[in-house]
């Protein structure tokens, strides 16, 4: 029997962990498109930004999370290069879902992140299931499913959190 193709494991501890040339695949011809028409589970959202060195518009599905009233996305491949990309615009970018926003992504300082991050598990239960949850803590943070927020602190500098903020 064929083995169910899960999360992607982002939780060593490097600098930038590329995804795999299938999930890069399916994130550019599945993904984006699914999440910019709305038929992706709800918070997938596209990400597009100006690419730092092409200029040309990148996209990215991500997932947002609620949060004492505020909604984040968090860098699940840690340095990813949508993360560098909405560095170099300064957080300008667009948030997609069978409309355009503009928004102005603010990125959390560490020592803000663990909550947030404890939101997004917390919310994967919602979205998929124990079972969804529990390898999602396991192969983004490397964390057991029912890891305490001090535990979640001593990894999150390795995954970087944006506030989402409305651009008018």
């Amino acid at each position: 029997m064929g083995r169910r193709l899960g999360p992607q494991d982002y939780s060593a501890r490097v600098g930038y962990r590329p995804p795999s040339p299938v999930y890069a695949w399916l994130n550019r011809h599945v993904g984006v498109p699914l999440s910019r028409l709305g038929w992706t589970p709800r918070g997938v959202v596209s990400l597009e930004v100006r690419g730092r060195t092409s200029g040309r518009t990148r996209a990215t599905a991500v997932v947002e999370t609620q949060h004492r009233g505020d909604t984040y996305i968090v860098a699940l491949a840690g340095e990813a290069q949508w993360v560098r990309n909405v560095r170099a615009a300064h957080g300008h970018a667009v948030l997609r879902r069978r409309r355009a926003r503009q928004v102005r992504l603010e990125e959390l300082p560490v020592s803000e992140r663990a909550p947030v991050i404890a939101a997004y598990l917390s919310q994967a239960r919602d979205r998929g299931g124990e079972a969804s949850a529990e390898g999602q803590a396991r192969s983004y943070f490397g964390l057991p499913p029912d890891a305490a927020v001090d535990d979640i602190a001593a990894v999150a500098g390795h995954y970087p959190v944006f506030r989402v903020r409305s651009r008018r």
